[in-house]
This record gives structure tokens, sequence and C-alpha cells, in this order.
């Protein structure tokens, strides 16, 4: 992990007619760590990450890759400086098997006809590395899986491009307490890899579990940006809730818990 950040934020705006979604956003995002999103229903969460997927293209601000402007205007532009995105509805086809589905869009072709054994490597061995051991088979249909080896395989999509940050918006939602651990090792494994992780969470024990830093938003505005270190769920729903808390913050030696990252 470099010191510059992976991907900034400066001065990103968005407004849907009279309402303003994102003020003034300035946020950066490492490679390595696991940045948590969190946010009250209606804080901006969803229009922030499809900003950076390019499924909306901010009125104003500027975003930076890897230290360089970057202009993304479309999911395509996202996918090609390496910025893959797993929705809440994961987008997998469930009469398609596994590596039907981690190539959707994107198969690979020998001699005009699809390259079956070449996808099949690929995919196994993107499971493999992220240690995805638990389905039967890669030619399994994804309508037989469970919540949390379909999130798996959604994850395992989205790395299989080279990506370089991977969002994922509620990853643990609906899922039962041993799919959620699955999911979150996963997560873990991603940054330990070298990736930058964005994920967007309600929950405040996976967040806690999991993230390395967290990002705060209220009502379109960043209130915090900073290490968990110190920080517990009494302080980050205060930040959510007011965009302050006044809880001892156990990374300064018990004063008051600052706003921003140090």
């Amino acid at each position: 992990m470099t010191d510059e950040p992976l991907l900034e934020l400066r001065g990103v705006e968005k407004h849907f007619g009279a309402v303003q979604a994102l003020v003034d956003v300035n946020a950066d995002i490492p490679s390595g760590l696991v940045t948590a999103l969190i946010g009250d229903n209606g804080a901006g969460k969803s229009v922030l990450i499809k900003c950076i997927a390019g499924i909306h293209v901010p009125d104003d601000g500027q975003i930076f890759w890897q230290g360089q402007p970057a202009h993304i205007r479309s999911p395509r532009d996202a996918a090609h400086l390496g910025i893959e995105t797993v929705h809440q509805d994961l987008a997998l086809a469930d009469n398609l098997d596994i590596v039907q589905n981690m190539f959707l869009g994107r198969e690979r072709l020998r001699h005009l006809t699809l390259d079956e054994e070449a996808m099949e490597t690929a995919a196994g061995e993107t499971l493999g590395s992220l240690a995805v051991t638990t389905v039967r088979s890669i030619r399994q249909p994804v309508a037989s899986l469970s919540g949390g080896q379909r999130q798996s395989v959604a994850i395992a999509k989205a790395v299989l491009w080279n990506s370089k940050l991977v969002i994922m918006d509620e990853p643990t939602a609906a899922l039962g307490v041993a799919q959620t651990a699955m999911v979150l090792g996963l997560i873990r494994r991603l940054a330990d890899r070298g990736l930058g992780v964005l994920f967007v969470s309600h929950n405040m024990n996976d967040v806690f579990e999991v993230a390395d830093r967290v990002i705060v938003l209220r009502l379109g505005r960043i209130v915090a940006q900073r290490s968990v270190a110190g920080m517990d769920a009494q302080i980050a729903v205060d930040l959510m809730t007011t965009g302050a808390s006044t809880r001892p913050d156990r990374s300064n030696g018990g004063g008051t818990s600052a706003r921003t990252e140090p």
C-alpha cells in the first residue's frame, strides 16, 4: 500500500432537481484497506457509490485515480480503470452456472467459439485464490447456491477482471451468521491482496468486524473519515444521526472523538 490514495474525491456534488444528494464530498479510498461507508437512510451512500461506479455523473468536483484526474461517465469507464461494483441485487443470472455468470458479457473466444476451458480455468483459479471452497462445482447453477455462495461468486466475478477497487453495497444483507462470516472473510482477503474495498453497510457489527476505516455521510455531507481504531457503534451512530460525538475516543487517550481521520 502506498501513501497515495487509490481514489480521491474532491468537492464532489450531485443533485436531482431541487434535491442536493451530495454536498462538497472530499474522500480518500486507499489500497489494501477496507473502507466502510455508513450513514442513515437518505444520507447519500447509494448516490456516492454510483458516482464512483459511473452510474451517475457528478455535477461538480473532481475524481482522481492513482493521482491522476479521472473522468468516470459510465460503468465501462469505471471498469477500464479497475473499479468493479457488486450491487445489492448481485446481477447474477440464476439460469446460468458459475463460470457463465463470471464471464457474462465478457466471454473469452478461441477461433470464434467460446473458449470454455480457458474460462473454467480462470474462474476456478479466481475462486481458489479467494479461498471460496464451499461451492460443489464451478459448473453448478447459480440458482442452487446459498446466499453466501452467491455473494462469493459475485465478488469473485468482480476481482476476475484485474480490479483495483471493489465496491460492495450491503454485501451481508439477508445472510445468516455463518454466511455473513464467510463473506466478511472474503472481504478481508481482498484487502489483504492489496485491493481497495469500499462497502456500504447498515450493520455496525459487520463494520467493526472487517473495516479498517469508516466514512460517515449525513445529509449528503461527509461528517467523519477516520480509522475505526477507538471508535465503537455508539460513536458511529452519533456521527450518523447528529454529525458529531462527544463520547470518549480510545484512540486519542480518552479525549472527545474527532470528526476527521488523523
